[in-house]
């Protein structure tokens, strides 16, 4: 006989709860049970992710990386090296003297 249960509801509720959907789960032997990998609307922050993952009370700790394709890092760069950063002399001095 089959089990009922889903064993990745307590991860598909809090997913679909804010707008996400759940692309694909594997069952590690690492430090977390779970890797999900799953798509958000853009309004929704890792914040909101881990919020929803503690408030359902099955999930102990959680980690949330943002995932890009070739062509989104490679457009991140290209949109980053027209902002370069700079530090100014000030903040040259006091990284120095930090060390």
């Amino acid at each position: 006989m089959e089990d009922p249960v889903d064993p990745l509801g307590p991860i598909r509720t809090p997913i679909e709860s804010l707008g996400g959907s759940l692309v694909d789960a594997f069952f590690t032997e690492d430090s977390y049970d779970v890797l999900a990998i799953s798509e958000f609307p853009d309004s929704v922050s890792t914040d909101n992710i881990s919020i929803a993952f503690y408030a359902g009370g099955a999930v102990a700790n959680i980690h949330s990386s943002l995932l890009l394709t070739a062509s989104q890092a490679h457009e991140s760069k290209r949109k980053a090296g027209s902002h370069s950063y700079r530090l100014s002399s000030r903040a040259r001095a006091l990284a120095a003297f930090a060390h």
